[in-house]
């Protein structure tokens, strides 16, 4: 199965990059974006036999794949989507 692990920074955080970008955008013509947040996506392939799967998934985003006092997580699975 695969889990997507989504990435987002607190609302509270500046994000430059997403300034950069909104200003690029601008620049450009697109005056109908008016806000840009960058994020990530981290994509696991799990072995998905251990019941406790998803308690250990938010264990590993929350302590290893993000900064818990600037970002935010969601996880989506798809258990079709195994490769």
């Amino acid at each position: 199965m695969k889990a997507r692990v989504y990435i987002r920074l607190k609302p509270a955080i500046l994000d430059p990059q997403g300034k950069a970008v909104l200003h690029s955008l601008q620049q450009l013509g697109y005056d109908e974006v008016k806000s840009v947040r960058i994020g990530k996506l981290i994509e696991l392939e799990i072995d998905n036999s251990d019941p406790d799967v998803m308690k250990r998934i938010q264990e590993l985003s929350h302590k290893i794949l993000t900064n818990p006092l600037m970002e935010t997580f969601d996880i989506k699975i798809d258990e079709d989507d195994a490769a």
